[in-house]
């Protein structure tokens, strides 16, 4: 009797450490697939990798193989097989489907008139105008990194004919060790902000701070008006196969600041991740010699630390002009309720003479409202001249004074004390 016991309990461990196996296999199946799932790694010529690209989606579509080498691709592909295999020729984006959010994605529409299509063109490129400065505003930090994560080589290239954008990540340089071998697995993450739910991956280099991933994205459907209004984020992580991937650091390029008159290529310095995810404020300073006014204008928040049970903040900013030490003049917003991306639009003016000006600082504390309890500290920033909370602060500072009556606005990561 013992013996069968014996017997039926090795029976039940067997079986238990088999479907253990079975699923720690498809697990790490499954992470190998997410990690090849959308890239494409390009032939030694570029052309004939973009020809061979666009003429599998022509097959997909006609049947017949293409003619030419240039031919522009077709409509989106619409049944569940074809759009398994369109997913598979990763790193080429088709804007005119689904996949990336460009405006609802709708069968295309007849030409119109000519004068309706140029007062539409019009239109667009103003709107994307507009949207630039505001793009290159949410995202450009010309601060220096606090400290040295590597550095990404990449290239951008516009395909006037078939409104393409062409982007080849190259290689990353001097990046941090993640692992305790002294070493990283890094791969780099592309999206097209503002859309962030659709993103390209490339391939997994093994053990290296020097990668060198020389793959090639294809983002179809972007009219250089519409490319205008977009900024390129590139994001490297270290991958962990049993743990969350390690962010290693990011670049931010609004595309309107590229020529694409012909190719460019570029080494960005990597940004670390913000370690205290405090948030960061969008403020502007402006001063007036003539009549002693110092303006301090709040434009809004991103990001900010949640402090409430249900994962938001309830947002308000306190300012104190400062004298040295001595607190002089408090100016504070209303208070925005449920939210971590606050739009305040709230300016405070300070009578400063020109002579105290370089020993005066702006006290600016992001302050999150509880009815019950004391109001806590989400973040704060100093601006001055000398001794700012940071190396933005103080620059910050310094712009307005070396320019008189003129608006200087900056993106500021907020601090935890």
């Amino acid at each position: 009797m013992a013996s069968i016991i014996l017997i039926a309990c090795l029976a039940i461990l067997g079986l238990i450490i088999a479907i253990a196996l079975f699923l720690a296999g498809g697990y790490l199946w499954w992470r190998h697939k997410r990690s090849q799932l959308q890239f494409i790694e390009p032939n030694e010529d570029e052309e004939s990798s973009s020809y061979s690209l666009r003429a599998a989606q022509d097959i997909l579509e006609s049947g017949n193989p293409p003619n030419k080498p240039q031919v522009p691709v077709a409509q989106a592909i619409t049944n569940p097989l074809q759009n398994n295999i369109n997913r598979k020729l990763n790193g080429f984006l088709n804007l005119r489907t689904p996949l990336i959010g460009s405006g609802s994605a709708a069968t295309p529409t007849k030409k119109s008139n000519t004068s309706t299509g140029a007062s539409a063109n019009d239109g667009t490129a103003k709107d994307a105008a507009n949207k630039s400065i505001s793009m290159t505003d949410m995202y450009l930090d010309s601060t220096d990194p606090s400290e040295n994560v590597g550095q990404i080589h990449f290239s951008l290239e516009y395909d006037f004919q078939n409104t393409t954008l062409i982007l080849k990540v190259l290689q990353g340089k001097e990046l941090p060790a993640k692992d305790l071998s002294g070493t990283s697995d890094p791969y780099v993450r592309v999206t097209l902000l503002p859309d962030k739910k659709h993103r390209l991956e490339t391939k997994i280099k093994r053990r290296t701070l020097n990668p060198r991933w020389n793959e090639t994205f294809y983002f179809e459907g972007f009219p250089i008006q519409k490319l205008q209004s977009r900024v390129l984020h590139l994001h490297v992580f270290d991958y962990d196969r049993f743990s969350r991937d390690d962010s290693i650091g990011e670049v931010f390029l609004p595309l309107c600041q590229v020529d694409f008159a012909g190719k460019q290529s570029f080494w960005k310095a990597l940004k670390p991740p913000a370690k205290d995810k405090c948030g960061e404020l969008l403020s502007s300073l402006c001063y007036h010699p003539s009549n002693s006014i110092l303006t301090l204008t709040l434009i809004k928040a991103r990001n900010l630390k949640a402090k409430d049970i249900n994962g938001k903040s309830d947002p308000y900013v306190k300012v104190w002009l400062q004298f040295g030490d001595k607190r002089v003049e408090k100016r504070k917003t209303p208070i925005f309720t449920c939210t971590l991306n606050p739009v305040f639009n709230e300016s405070f003016s300070f009578n400063v003479p020109w002579e105290k000006i370089r020993e005066c600082s702006l006290d600016v504390m992001v302050m999150d409202f509880d009815n019950i309890g004391r109001n806590e500290l989400i973040g704060r920033i100093l601006l001055a001249g000398k001794n700012g909370s940071g190396a933005s602060e103080t620059k910050h500072w310094q712009d307005m004074i070396s320019k008189p009556k003129q608006t200087v606005v900056q993106w500021h990561r907020l601090k935890p004390e």
